[in-house]
């Protein structure tokens, strides 16, 4: 997913505030869903939270610049997935988290409902 860098984003001197990294990754994984015409929850009171983020802050983007987002599973378990996050400004990482999300319903761990399942995880051909 490729996001553009507008002046909200930046801080005075066109930088951009470091806690929109983690915005533009979660902008990544609500679109892979998006584009599934879903969304990544499964009714009411379900869906995935973030229980984990580990960042590493490689490089800077500025205003104007477009990113690329990626998004790689790294493991999968009944009811949560792990992901690495990558952000390209270009062609060189500037960015990269990995984050444990939790699939729940009304609160506690549930099981990944198998349609949210297959958009995240990518079947093995």
């Amino acid at each position: 997913m490729n996001i553009r860098i507008y002046y909200e984003d930046t801080d005075a001197g066109g930088i951009v505030y470091h806690t929109n990294y983690i915005k533009y990754c979660e902008r990544a994984r609500s679109e892979l869903f998006f584009e599934k015409n879903t969304t990544p929850t499964d009714g009411k009171n379900s869906g995935f939270v973030v229980r984990n983020i580990n960042a590493n802050f490689l490089g800077m983007a500025y205003l104007g610049d477009i990113l690329e987002v990626s998004t790689q599973l790294v493991k999968k378990k009944s009811t949560s997935i792990i992901l690495k996050q990558s952000i390209f400004s270009k062609k060189k990482k500037i960015f990269e988290m990995d984050i444990l999300l939790v699939f729940v319903r009304e609160g506690k761990p549930t099981r990944i409902p198998l349609h949210l399942a297959d958009i995240i995880i990518p079947k093995k051909v």
